[in-house]
């Protein structure tokens, strides 16, 4: 199967979140697997660093309409590595040459649309030339939303293009490509498809909406959040398009790259370690935090960690509401992120006002962020709503016993320990319905007493590490998905 894949963004080329390592780890998932993969996304020569593979000008350039004009799209080409997966970067400088990926000083880029319309413009003239062609795009969120309805509306008479199917994955709703309506004259799409039933969302041209309508499949990042977004309370404005397409949309939880994250083999621990080896391994990791985040290194207290954007949406309006009730008993806490500056002042206090129990690092530091998954205890991560979520999965890999708010990828991937639950061998975390501080309180007391029971500590570690987190998992499920899409796609134009 020859598989593309559309992404505005993927690592080690440009990230700002998830997204970019989904479409790595994905793409690499399947060509593992031994399908025929590219990978298309803008090029961004400002954040070129040592990391990124060779790069190289192919010399190709397709000229693009946008609107009543036209851009010239200079064509990149590299390999990601120790894999197969051709990486083509769409480069065209005043478009894609800035400082940031979306934003500036926290405001949208005022010609996002336009330059999100070139770019899914440009992947289809890129599949165009490919022999043989793709038989499945793989489109992800808003900026690539266009892909589907261009498909459907130009693309399905032009030779080869008959048969090719196209899979739309909502990573996050919240964020739709939402833009005013006369942006609609960017997209050269008729301006009878701006209606309610296509691309119309309130008056103004919603492109995530767009693909929703016109991909074969649609997919999401988790079992949990597929029924969730379908509600008015999590669909963002598009549940009524979703539920009536419910029968076309799959959530597939989102996998580890376990190339990166891995306790065996990672080298930014003190020690390595598996399942069976966790016990000695924790602790000299715990060690190595304690010693690197200025905490006693005692092996009694049960140690919380956190690695996260600290906002609301995380759940630190519940940790506010009910820390330093927790702090009464023997414990301690890494933090580390970025967010709120009110959040962000206030773990600078908290870690101020208990030094030998909080330690608050504000910023992003990768390998501090490894050593917070095998050195911690348990995991925070009481998020009001998740689509995937890693973390916690990071953290069942590396051991780390989560507690989560059971919403999205947290629901499907996080078992409670309920007595049952643990009776079964089903159990690897903590996990809460009601979204209050109380009852996250009660859950951190909860784990703390689980945490002094070892054997029981132990059997609820090792249950989630012998679990299978990989992407091998995911990418088999995505591949279930291609095969139904062309399917879908074979019976429509027979």
């Amino acid at each position: 199967m020859h598989i593309l894949l559309a992404s505005s963004e993927a690592v080690p080329f440009a990230k700002t979140g998830g997204l970019a390592d989904v479409a790595t780890a994905l793409s690499k998932a399947l060509s593992d697997a031994g399908h025929r993969v590219t990978l298309v996304l803008p090029h961004y020569p400002q954040f070129q660093s040592a990391e990124w593979p060779a790069c190289e000008n192919s010399g190709t350039t397709l000229r693009i309409a946008i609107g009543q004009s036209e851009r010239t799209a200079t064509l990149w080409r590299a390999e990601l590595p120790h894999t197969d997966v051709n990486v083509v970067l769409v480069d065209e400088p005043e478009y894609f040459d800035r400082a940031s990926l979306y934003q500036h000083s926290g405001n949208d880029f005022s010609d996002n649309c336009a330059r999100f319309v070139f770019f899914s413009r440009t992947v289809l003239e890129i599949a165009r030339t490919m022999d043989p062609r793709p038989d499945v795009i793989h489109c992800h969120d808003w900026q690539t939303g266009l892909i589907p309805a261009l498909l459907e509306l130009e693309y399905s008479n032009v030779p080869a293009f008959e048969q090719a199917a196209s899979v739309m994955t909502i990573h996050n709703l919240a964020f739709q490509g939402r833009f005013w309506h006369w942006d609609m004259e960017l997209t050269g799409l008729d301006w009878k498809h701006f209606n309610w039933k296509e691309v119309e969302s309130y008056g103004e041209l919603n492109l995530l909406k767009a693909g929703i309508v016109f991909a074969d499949l649609i997919t999401t990042v988790s079992p949990t959040y597929a029924r969730e977004i379908q509600t008015q309370g999590f669909g963002c404005g598009l549940d009524p398009v979703l539920r009536s397409r419910a029968d076309d949309l799959v959530g597939i939880l989102n996998g580890v790259d376990d190339s990166v994250w891995n306790p065996r083999t990672d080298p930014l621990l003190a020690r390595n370690f598996s399942a069976s080896t966790v016990v000695d391994g924790k602790r000299a990791c715990k060690a190595q935090l304690q010693s690197q985040l200025g905490l006693p290194q005692r092996d009694e207290p049960a140690l919380f960690g956190m690695v996260s954007r600290m906002t609301n949406q995380k759940g630190l309006d519940l940790i506010a509401g009910c820390i330093e009730e927790v702090l009464t008993d023997d414990v301690q806490f890494a933090f580390l992120g970025t967010g709120d500056e009110y959040y962000q002042d206030w773990l600078r206090d908290l870690a101020r006002r208990f030094p030998d129990r909080v330690s608050a690092t504000i910023g992003f530091d990768e390998g501090l962020a490894h050593c917070i998954e095998a050195g911690a205890d348990i995991y925070l991560m009481p998020s009001g709503y998740e689509p995937c979520g890693l973390n916690q999965m990071y953290s069942l890999t590396y051991g780390t016993v989560p507690i989560v708010h059971a919403t999205g990828g947290l629901a499907d991937s996080v078992i409670d320990a309920t007595p049952e639950n643990l009776a079964n061998g089903t159990a690897n975390g903590f996990s809460f319905h009601d979204y209050r501080a109380p009852v996250l309180r009660d859950q951190m007391f909860r784990a703390v007493q689980h945490y002094a029971d070892k054997p029981g500590w132990l059997k609820l570690i090792q249950t989630g590490m012998n679990q299978d987190w990989s992407w091998n998992r995911s990418a088999a499920e995505y591949l279930r998905i291609y095969d139904r899409a062309i399917m879908k796609r074979q019976f429509a134009t027979a």
